[in-house]
């Protein structure tokens, strides 16, 4: 007999980003298994849950966020997955912002995973799980959940 149960938002996720791992990195990429970078990863993550996305991030240079100084990562976050919510309370499946100095805008977003690990588009290797060190979680700018299925 089979048994069905449904997946929370958070078990999805997961379960969608642990498929993008092993994806190339290719800087404004959102396409599992071609390749994508940080911002194209949630990009596609995101259609696979709710089947469309709500914007389009255009074109956007790699020092994006130097150039600027604006927030546009966590303001896009902030529009579409709604508040913020304290770091203790994140749990696998969240959306995690980096930003590299406290004053620079967050620049690089993952996806906490069980194990202390959070998987991510990195430059040098492509779509994997990195343990969250205390350099990266020193960075981490905000966490923002999935909104419900």
């Amino acid at each position: 007999m089979n048994q069905m149960f449904t997946l929370t938002a958070a078990e999805k996720v997961l379960e969608i980003a642990t498929g993008w791992i092993g994806t190339p990195y290719r800087h404004q990429g959102s396409t599992k298994g071609v390749g994508c970078d940080c911002l194209g990863l949630v990009r596609g993550i995101w259609r696979e849950l709710y089947g469309c996305e709500p914007e389009e991030p255009g074109p956007y240079a790699a020092d994006w966020a130097e150039r600027s100084g604006a927030e546009r990562l966590a303001h896009a976050a902030l529009r579409h997955f709604g508040p913020a919510i304290p770091l203790g309370e994140a749990t696998t499946g969240d959306l995690i912002l980096f930003r590299w100095r406290p004053e620079h805008p967050a620049k690089h977003a993952g996806i906490l995973a069980p194990g202390g690990r959070f998987i991510h588009a990195y430059e040098q290797t492509g779509v994997i799980a990195s343990p969250l060190v205390p350099s990266w979680a020193r960075r981490i700018a905000c966490v923002h959940r999935f909104p419900n299925l």
